[in-house]
């Protein structure tokens, strides 16, 4: 059976930028083992298979792979296979700029294109994904999100306490105070361990309110040894939880959040996530905007505010297409 597959740039605004992505249709013949070699053949954070080109009660039927394991829910992967499925099987036309709906292993995740004025143009179209509606957990110190990142707990932002959030794959979000502070994080193997055994957080996001662009919001780097990825150059998972921790924690004084996100400056492959978000239910038991105050309004596990409605997105740019011999 024919595999073709392509190479897309996510999150990218040119070609060899953003986070790379393999996309193998015609996928479902193949068996496990097979797309976990032809995932760590291909080396790239993720590569996708698209097992049906045939739309079920659930969406097209898609699986992703990281070189070393398969993961239920990534979102770069998800935006990229997304264009391949509209260039190669949908068609560019006006009806697809209604919902491409993945069948993803945390379950339907969808797919909307939004187009500027110029609606020939490439450039002014973005693919924004609906993630799953993130949860919670609160039981991170602080003093051991510094140390997983090689860090003095002084280089903490003081306002925002780290959390771990997930809307498919666990992420501890750790706001510091400076991009001095996100460029010298470095994954500390020993506080990593102690990360892991104590939550399902395989992610670790480093943000800070400095960036290297002045028309950007937030500077981010994202870590994910646990999944065989030392550093992402653009994590659309983890930013869709930070988006929600965005909504939640109030980080811009706000419930709603529309940001832009640069990530992928250290790799040099510089990308731009759009993040949205809108906490409708809001946090019960908030007293302040400190660290201390909102520590003090706090339960172990409190599930409050998790009705964070979240949205990732940003450019995809097609590299290259072949067939898998």
């Amino acid at each position: 059976m024919s595999h073709p597959f392509h190479i897309v740039d996510v999150f990218a605004q040119q070609r060899y930028t953003g986070n790379q992505l393999a996309v193998v249709r015609a996928a479902g013949d193949l068996s496990d083992r097979e797309m976990q070699q032809i995932a760590a053949e291909m080396s790239y954070s993720e590569t996708t298979f698209i097992e049906s080109e045939e739309q079920s009660a659930e969406g097209y039927p898609v699986r992703i792979f990281t070189p070393e394991t398969e993961l239920p829910f990534a979102g770069h992967p998800t935006l990229g296979t997304a264009c391949v499925l509209r260039e190669t099987v949908l068609g560019d036309d006006s009806e697809v700029e209604g919902v491409i709906p993945l069948s993803l292993g945390v379950g339907e995740v969808p797919v909307t294109i939004e187009r500027g004025e110029e609606r020939d143009s490439g450039e002014d179209e973005r693919f924004w994904m609906r993630q799953p509606d993130p949860s919670f957990d609160e039981q991170v110190d602080p003093g051991l999100a510094a140390g997983v990142l090689g860090l003095d707990e002084g280089n903490l932002d003081a306002d925002f306490l780290p959390c771990v959030v997930s809307t498919g794959l666990p992420t501890l979000v750790v706001p510091l105070r400076s991009t001095e502070a996100v460029r010298e994080a470095r994954i500390d193997d020993a506080n990593y361990g102690v990360l892991l055994d104590a939550t399902d957080a395989g992610l670790v996001l480093a943000v800070c309110s400095g960036t290297v662009q002045p028309e950007n919001d937030l500077h981010v780097r994202v870590f994910a040894e646990a999944h065989g990825v030392s550093e992402d150059p653009a994590t659309g998972s983890a930013n869709g939880c930070l988006a929600a921790y965005l909504a939640r924690e109030r980080y811009f004084d706000s419930s709603t959040i529309e940001a832009r996100v640069e990530q992928g400056y250290e790799l040099d492959r510089p990308s731009l996530l759009l993040l949205r978000a809108n906490d409708r239910v809001g946090r019960a038991g908030r007293t302040g905007n400190s660290a201390t105050e909102k520590r003090a309004g706090r339960k172990d596990g409190d599930e409050a505010g998790s009705g964070v409605e979240v949205r990732v997105g940003g450019r995809v740019i097609p590299v290259a297409e072949g067939e898998l011999l």
